[in-house]
């Protein structure tokens, strides 16, 4: 998408390429230590279905390894032996019934796909191919059978030996959530409620990487925990690097906490992420997504967090939190503290309380900003400012952030450029 991504994209290949030589020849396990999704402080085993390599699900698909595991699942490359495509499975744990969270991803798609739509975001939304169920030790398990997907941007960013997103690659990034964001908040009325690094995912252009993950798991086993006679932890594999140019794209993942509708209320969004009107219990809808946004931005392009929200002992808190967005912002405006009662706990007729001792960080946007200088940075800070904002009718919307002066300096690829040498 842009001439400068293709040349950085190789020299982070050659930088996760070491580091995935180096994970492979340090896979040895000792015995005792806690494997893969046992390292969950949750972790029973009959909460997990045992899959097995070489297993067939639904009499469907073959499982030809462990791609990696989260909270209330693990995930699987498979191949369909009807068609011979690949897949991922994610095969969920049993919980006596859907959960919260899968109902809500269930019920998203179930949304998403009522809607027949042909806005352009929908393509930077993972897809789903459909669902069964399975039947293990314990219970019913859930799969959701998905396309293929490559690395986290998380893991693209961290891929970099300076652990940032350079402007381009951010853009890239942007470019593609904005669009996702302004198809879930324009037409599906969805408010996706948990954007983080992690939920961001590059799908996979270059099909020779399941090819070659399927033979290198023959050739090479991964590792595996032996719990008992129906029960194998398998190690998670990589996929490896695409070949040249084929690079996938950014396309947001992970609906399990997504609210279908215009206006909500509760508690949503990772601590740091949180917008203001979450804090104080006030009613919120998609603009809430758009301040997550701009506080995810400084984590890509910045390696540091916006919003600290810690007290002199390191624990979590609110007060300090709305401490530095006043720090960043200025004080809110009255007609926004009359939204909730809660204001009072932190704002006084309109002035900063001081509650508990807290005093407002001496804090500024400008000053936080290291990764650019001169016009782009004044551009760039006007195009953060028009997302945190503390009255949330005021932020803009996703449609209209593709069209910030910012963000519209993308220079599209240059295709004849694709196999020039790195930079």
């Amino acid at each position: 998408m842009f001439i400068a991504v293709l040349p950085r994209l190789r020299n982070i290949s050659r930088a996760v390429s070491r580091h995935q030589r180096r994970s492979l020849a340090s896979a040895s396990m000792r015995p005792g230590q806690p494997f893969e999704e046992e390292r969950l402080p949750w972790y029973t085993p009959d909460q997990f279905y045992p899959v097995r390599i070489g297993e067939v699900l639904d009499s469907k698909y073959k499982v030809v390894g462990k791609l990696g595991y989260g909270a209330y699942s693990t995930a699987w490359l498979c191949r369909s032996i009807r068609d011979t495509g690949f897949v991922s499975i994610k095969v969920c744990t049993r919980d006596g019934g859907p959960s919260t969270r899968l109902r809500r991803e269930l019920q998203f798609y179930e949304h998403v796909a009522s809607l027949k739509s042909q806005h352009p975001g929908q393509s930077f939304i993972r897809g789903l191919f459909g669902t069964f169920e399975i039947a293990g030790p314990a219970g019913q398990h859930l799969c959701l059978v998905h396309p293929p997907m490559h690395m986290t941007i998380q893991e693209l960013q961290y891929s970099n030996p300076s652990h940032r997103l350079n402007e381009q690659l951010l853009k890239w990034t942007l470019s593609n959530l904005l669009s996702a964001l302004s198809f879930l908040h324009d037409e599906a009325r969805v408010v996706h409620t948990d954007l983080n690094a992690s939920n961001i995912m590059l799908t996979l252009e270059d099909e020779s990487l399941l090819h070659d993950f399927e033979t290198a798991e023959a050739d090479e086993p991964s590792p595996t925990k032996v719990i008992d006679n129906t029960r194998t932890i398998y190690g998670s594999r990589k996929l490896g690097l695409p070949k040249g140019s084929l690079w996938g794209q950014p396309v947001l993942c992970d609906f399990g906490q997504a609210r279908i509708g215009e206006s909500h209320r509760g508690l949503i969004q990772p601590e740091l992420y949180r917008a203001p009107e979450v804090l104080f219990d006030m009613e919120w809808n998609s603009s809430a997504d758009i301040w997550n946004v701009a506080v995810l931005i400084w984590d890509l392009f910045e390696n540091r967090h916006l919003f600290n929200a810690l007290d002199e002992n390191s624990q979590s808190s609110a007060t300090h939190h709305v401490a530095e967005m006043v720090g960043y912002l200025g004080l809110p405006p009255r007609k926004y503290l009359q939204r909730s009662e809660i204001t009072k706990n932190v704002f006084d007729q309109g002035r900063w309380k001081g509650a508990g001792g807290v005093a407002i960080p001496q804090v500024s946007l400008q000053e936080s900003v290291a990764a650019l200088d001169g016009e782009a940075k004044e551009e760039f800070l006007a195009f953060i400012r028009s997302m945190l904002d503390w009255l949330p009718e005021k932020r803009k919307r996703a449609s209209e952030l593709l069209e910030d002066p910012w963000m519209a300096r993308i220079t599209p690829l240059n295709l004849n450029e694709k196999h020039g040498h790195d930079s």
